[in-house]
């Protein structure tokens, strides 16, 4: 019970689900996640963690980037609910201006306009 309860947890927080649904689409890393939701980078991360220790998402180090994509090696109630969450929410419209803005976020330019980059 106590991985079905961590799941739903994880799940029940709106940018947790927006980052589940972006993350359908491509791997992000922290930099772009925090450009689409318009939230705090250390908000992110704890959203992050949180999916994390659920195994709904999991995270690479590429160069200076740490990827973040869904969990190949979830559970059995991470992967059914990812597997419903790709399809559900679509016509939700706070999702659909997430999923339509994705393509023009791109780390490159992100970290390019930081100032001491």
């Amino acid at each position: 019970m106590k991985a079905f309860v961590r799941v739903m947890k994880a799940l029940s927080d709106p940018n947790r689900v927006k980052i589940v649904k972006m993350l359908h689409q491509r791997p992000l890393c922290v930099c772009e996640l925090q450009a689409a939701l318009g939230i705090a980078q250390p908000t992110v991360s704890n959203h992050l963690k949180t999916l994390e220790d659920a195994g709904l998402v999991q995270s690479a180090k590429a160069g200076q980037w740490v990827n973040y994509s869904l969990a190949q090696d979830a559970g059995p109630y991470a992967v059914a609910l990812l597997g419903h969450l790709k399809d559900w929410l679509e016509d939700d419209p706070e999702v659909a201006r997430l999923l339509e803005g994705l393509d023009g976020i791109r780390r490159e330019s992100i970290c390019a306009a930081r100032p001491g980059r």
